[in-house]
């Protein structure tokens, strides 16, 4: 998927539990052109940790785990559909990644939409019911 979004690495990698993580990273990579940088099997078809990247961005996300740490995590539709983050990632072309999570089953909760501050974005939820805003502004680049 040929894109324009920048590469230098980013610092910052949100990371996240999925209950089906294999099926999660399908679903990103499919839906919004995560790449594959790492993907380590855990035990029983789990995720053990895997590391997906988009331009100059990273996210890591890992199944879910019944061990003190994992037991922090919860997936979002097991608490009512609430959310303390949302990432919000930079595309060249809002309305075709739209288009791919509308047909990929994504809860669109945003509708795509023209901002004040020159973006082209929406928000959906992926199947397990993490948040995501997708649009063109690109905070790095001089806004004018």
């Amino acid at each position: 998927m040929p894109s324009t979004i920048p590469t230098s690495p980013s610092t910052l990698m949100p990371a996240m539990r999925y209950r089906d993580a294999n099926a999660a990273i399908e679903w990103l990579c499919n839906v919004f052109g995560f790449e594959r940088h790492a993907v380590y099997p855990g035990p029983n078809n789990t995720v053990g940790h895997a590391e997906l990247t988009l331009g100059g961005g990273m996210i890591m996300l890992g199944s879910g785990k019944d061990d003190e740490y994992g037991r922090g995590f919860t997936s979002p539709s097991e608490i009512g559909d609430k959310e303390t983050r949302n990432v919000y990632i930079v595309v060249p072309d809002a309305d075709a990644v739209y288009a791919r999570a509308k047909a990929a089953g994504g809860r669109i909760v945003r509708e795509l939409q023209n901002t004040d501050y020159g973006s082209r974005e929406f928000s959906v939820k992926d199947p397990e019911g993490h948040s995501w805003s997708v649009g063109t502004y690109d905070p790095w680049k001089t806004q004018g």
